[in-house]
């Protein structure tokens, strides 16, 4: 099969890009062509990603004749699209007549803020996309980091547009069943829509904590202000029980975070460790007593949880989005109700004072991730509906070609 990837970046960064790389590579390593079309490098990885993909085709200024010349140039027989927002390049997929799917990694296709939550409160928001995002949510005005002016202009018809664009995809792939609730809100069709959970890889089998005495809490992921790693950092001004926390990763959330550490008084508690290579890691789940997932946006699933999980590591998260889907409350962690600072740092406190219940959660968390998340089994259910997709799309053209 020859299968060609469609996303916004090249190289590490996050999530999604974390996703797209392991997938394409274990496809490869089954006998598959792999090829790209690609936004600009992320300056990190992108040895791994060439490796990879045979075939890259870079994004132009002009998405469509870059489309035309991956598809001309790669002929492929399904387009597997992850985070891609310019709708000149969905269209042209869209009018190609390429068996096309899209993976959704988080709310960007149909939120106007991308991220499902009130700018100033945070409320997670339940709704569809609507006039209430212009007229009651404000959403046509968003936050531009990268721009002169630190707002612009979201345009309500181009995001109905861009629903529509996506509602003929052949499969649209969701997270968790709260991101495919999600997509039935918005008016996509439940045959569509198909479960493929992000599954990580097995983790090392003969690393396990050893819930040392240092009480080391550990958060891994993007510092942004939807991660809620500010929030986290007024929990942890609550606990009791004395800890250190490592904070791991990058953002533009991270100088306040910084300075408010500070401000709480906990700059000998937390430390800012920057962005850590994943293999780099496995010394923090080494030491590590706790895995604090402070997410206050509605998470299509927080797919580190799944990664923790490997390593036998308890979880305290917020009950925010796809979360509940895997974090059972007194299972395998504690799952706090949404922004409540003063439930999440009694649960690290339990969770540091009590290294018996710690291993034991831990331990049913291990057991959990290795029996519903099978790497394995997650990528063979992807052929499966990559295979479906092709041989709907050829039946199609058969009947077609038939009625003339």
């Amino acid at each position: 099969m020859k299968l060609l990837y469609v996303h916004e970046r090249f190289g590490s960064l996050a999530g999604a890009e974390a996703n797209a790389h392991i997938t394409a590579t274990e496809f490869k390593a089954r006998g598959h062509e792999l090829g790209i079309l690609h936004g600009p490098p992320t300056g990190k990885g992108e040895t791994a990603w060439n490796e990879t993909f045979s075939a890259r085709f870079p994004l132009s200024n002009l998405g469509a004749q870059s489309v035309r010349a991956a598809l001309n140039g790669f002929a492929p027989d399904v387009v597997y699209v992850h985070k891609m927002a310019d709708l000149s390049v969905i269209a042209a997929l869209v009018d190609s007549g390429v068996p096309l799917v899209r993976m959704v990694h988080d709310h960007d296709i149909y939120c106007m803020r991308s991220y499902k939550y009130g700018y100033f409160s945070r409320k997670i928001c339940t709704r569809a996309a609507s006039l209430y995002c212009v007229f009651g949510c404000g959403a046509f005005l968003v936050r531009d980091g990268g721009g002169k002016i630190p707002l612009k202009y979201v345009s309500y018809l181009e995001k109905r547009r861009e629903i529509a664009l996506n509602q003929r995809f052949d499969r649209m792939v969701v997270v968790t069943p709260y991101m495919r609730d999600e997509l039935l809100r918005n008016g996509f069709q439940g045959e569509k829509i198909e479960i493929h959970a992000p599954v990580p890889r097995m983790g090392d089998p003969n690393l396990r904590s050893s819930f040392s005495d240092r009480n080391l809490i550990m958060y891994a992921g993007q510092i942004i202000r939807g991660k809620g790693v500010d929030v986290l950092l007024r929990a942890l001004a609550l606990v009791k029980t004395p800890f250190e926390c490592v904070i791991l990763g990058d953002g533009n959330h991270k100088a306040y975070c910084e300075q408010l550490s500070r401000e709480l008084g906990l700059q000998e508690k937390v430390s800012f460790k920057g962005f850590i290579p994943q293999e780099d890691l496995k010394a923090y789940y080494r030491e590590c007593s706790v895995v604090a997932i402070s997410s206050v946006w509605p998470e299509p699933i927080a797919t580190i949880g799944l990664e923790v999980m490997r390593y036998g590591l308890p979880i305290v998260a917020f009950d925010a989005g796809g979360i509940k889907d895997w974090l059972t409350q007194g299972q395998n962690g504690f799952l706090v109700p949404w922004m409540d600072t003063v439930a999440y740092a009694a649960a690290l406190d339990r969770l540091l004072t009590d290294k018996s219940l710690a291993r034991t959660l831990g331990s049913n968390g291990l057991d959990f991730v290795n029996r519903e998340y099978d790497f394995n089994r997650y990528i063979g259910d992807l052929e499966v509906m990559f295979e479906a997709v092709i041989a709907g799309r050829s039946h199609e053209k058969t009947g077609l070609a038939q009625q003339c």
